[in-house]
C-alpha cells in the first residue's frame, strides 16, 4: 500500500482548472439530485450514493443551500421534477487511449451528439457500450491534505516528515485498500461500498479529510508520447465543458515526462 503517481496529481489539477467553470456547481447539483432520487431518501445516512455526491460537492465548495434545493429537487413534481438519466459513452481518443463518459442528461439526443462531435473534432471515435469500460475499475477516494491543523499528528507531514509507515497503517485499520502521495495530498482508495465507512473511520481517528467522492481508475494505463498526450487532453477538456457530462475519465499513463508536457500548455 504505497507508491507515486503522476495520474492524481494531473486529475486533481484538472480538478482545479474545472473548479473555474461556471458550470462545475450545475453538474454537482445535477449529481446529488439523480442520487437523491434514485437511492429513494433525502437522508444521506440512509442513502450512501447521495452521502457521496455531497460529499464530493462539498469538496468544491457547493455552498449548503444549493445542496438542500438539489435534493428537494429530486422528490419535486411538475415542473421542479427532476428528469435526468444516467448515461455512459465509450470511445478511443488520439494514440488508442481509452475514454470513458458518465453523463445525466433530460435529452440523450443532445448529449450524444455533443460527444459524438466532441470525439470526431479531436482525433477520437465513439465506441459502442462495453468497449472500454472494462479497462476501468469503479474506487472510493478520500483526499487527506499532508499538512494537520491539529496537535495530534497521525498523518505523514510535510514539513515535519513525520514516519509515512504509521498513516499507511491508519489507513489499513480504517478499512483503506490503499493509497498514493499526490504531492499536496494523500488519495486514499476504498472499494465503492466502503467509501464512507472508511471517511469516517479516518476522521474518527483524528484524520482530517478534504474530500471523497466515487470515481473510476484505469486497470491498465496506456503509454503515450508527450506529443500524443497533449492532443488526448484536448479531446479530455472538450469532453468535460460538455454540461450533460459529469466524469471524464482516461487510460492515459500519466508519466513525469507526459505531466511535464501537459503543464507546459
Amino acid at each position: 500500500m504505497s507508491g507515486h503517481s503522476k495520474w492524481a496529481t494531473t486529475k486533481h489539477r484538472k480538478a482545479a482548472q474545472d473548479a473555474k467553470r461556471s458550470a462545475l456547481f450545475s453538474k454537482l447539483s445535477r449529481n446529488i439530485t439523480v442520487a437523491a432520487k434514485e437511492g429513494g431518501d433525502p437522508n444521506p445516512a440512509n442513502n450512501a450514493s447521495l452521502a457521496a455526491a455531497i460529499e464530493k460537492a462539498k469538496g468544491y465548495s457547493l455552498p449548503k443551500d444549493k445542496i438542500k434545493t438539489a435534493i428537494d429537487k429530486a422528490f419535486g413534481t411538475g415542473k421542479d421534477a427532476a428528469n435526468y438519466e444516467t448515461l455512459t459513452y465509450e470511445g478511443y481518443g488520439p494514440a488508442g487511449v481509452a475514454i470513458l463518459c458518465e453523463a445525466l442528461t433530460d435529452n440523450r439526443n443532445r448529449t450524444a451528439a455533443d460527444v459524438g462531435a466532441a470525439f470526431r473534432h479531436h482525433g477520437g471515435n465513439l465506441g459502442t457500450p462495453g468497449c472500454v469500460s472494462f479497462q476501468f475499475e469503479r474506487k472510493g477516494q478520500i483526499m487527506v491534505e499532508k499538512v494537520i491543523k491539529s496537535d495530534d499528528k497521525k498523518v505523514a507531514d510535510k514539513e515535519n516528515a513525520v514516519d509515512e509507515d504509521e498513516f499507511m497503517m491508519m489507513v489499513a485499520e480504517c478499512g483503506g485498500s490503499d493509497y498514493e502521495d499526490a504531492d499536496e495530498e494523500w488519495i486514499v482508495y476504498t472499494a465503492p461500498s466502503d467509501l464512507m465507512a472508511v471517511k469516517n473511520a479516518l476522521e474518527a481517528a483524528g484524520i482530517e479529510t478534504k474530500g471523497a467522492e466515487l470515481t473510476m481508475e484505469p486497470t491498465t494505463p496506456t503509454e503515450i508520447s508527450p506529443a500524443d498526450a497533449k492532443k488526448v487532453m484536448r479531446l479530455v477538456d472538450k469532453l468535460e465543458e460538455l454540461e450533460d457530462l459529469q466524469n471524464v475519465y482516461h487510460t492515459m499513463d500519466m508519466t513525469e515526462e507526459v505531466v511535464a508536457a501537459l503543464e507546459e500548455d
